[in-house]
């Protein structure tokens, strides 16, 4: 009892010592929504409103198009089998999530998220199979964002270069990140994007890039950091969010390394 009374302490006099200014400089993002909680599951919307009750920066969600057009939100490319980008949504609409919530589509997830009122929609838009559909998922993705009025809350996320390029052309004044790490700083200010959002194993392989993309007003975002160890890296590195499927621990590790 006596130890664990001294750690709380030290955990208190650590957390009132940290400077105000360094209090929660670098933002934490809830990686396909808080969905390490009970009764949630991955890109829910039972994970949006987890992480915005305990409010972090920001909610990650994927997004694909079905053959049809309609944008589902789910990682995966296929569920229970069937591939998304290439099926109906009539044959997916009745498919259920593992926490019994059937398959959201971005309407109903943004329709949400707009009661929600918090957390900023990190909007990963998943690779499609030809650089013309890529930019066809940017424009119903963007036109679906501006119909809800969610554009001030929402920042876009891709893996494909073509993809990333058309959301920042068609949603100039929105941040736009480049998920694939083979891009330097300077290349992508020169494409116009907000910043990187890489994997912290390529940040590890580039360290230099953390100076390169604060000289350039970049942002860094990094994922998917679940170890504390690298938490405390990333953070003492420089990072500007963290991407996380331990959201609430990584708010901790802010707290206690910047």
């Amino acid at each position: 009892m006596k130890q664990l009374r001294f750690s709380l302490l030290f955990l208190f006099c650590v957390l009132i010592t940290v400077p105000a200014a360094a209090k929660g400089k670098t933002k934490v993002i809830a990686h396909r929504g808080y969905w390490k909680t009970e009764g949630s599951a991955q890109n829910s919307i039972r994970s949006l409103e987890r992480a915005n009750e305990i409010k972090v920066y920001g909610s990650e969600f994927d997004v694909h198009l079905t053959a049809d057009n309609v944008p589902v939100v789910f990682h995966d490319s296929k569920i229970q089998g069937k591939h998304i980008q290439t099926t109906p949504y009539a044959e997916l609409k009745d498919l259920k999530l593992p926490n019994g919530e059937t398959l959201p589509t971005l309407e109903q997830y943004l329709n949400r998220a707009k009661k929600l009122k918090k957390a900023k929609l990190i909007f990963e838009l998943k690779s499609h199979a030809t650089p013309e559909r890529d930019r066809e998922a940017a424009k119903i993705a963007v036109d679906m964002v501006n119909s809800k009025k969610l554009g001030k809350r929402t920042e876009y996320i891709a893996f494909s270069l073509e993809a990333a390029k058309e959301l920042h052309r068609l949603s100039p004044k929105t941040p736009v990140y480049y998920l694939n790490g083979d891009l330097s700083p300077k290349q992508l200010k020169e494409l116009g994007f907000a910043g990187l959002d890489y994997n912290y194993k390529v940040m590890q392989k580039h360290p230099e890039w953390f100076k390169e993309a604060k000289d350039l007003k970049l942002k860094i975002n990094v994922w998917t950091v679940d170890d504390p160890e690298v938490m405390k890296e990333m953070i003492e590195s420089g990072a500007d969010f963290l991407t996380t499927d331990y959201p609430e621990e990584a708010q901790k590790a802010v707290l206690l390394y910047r």
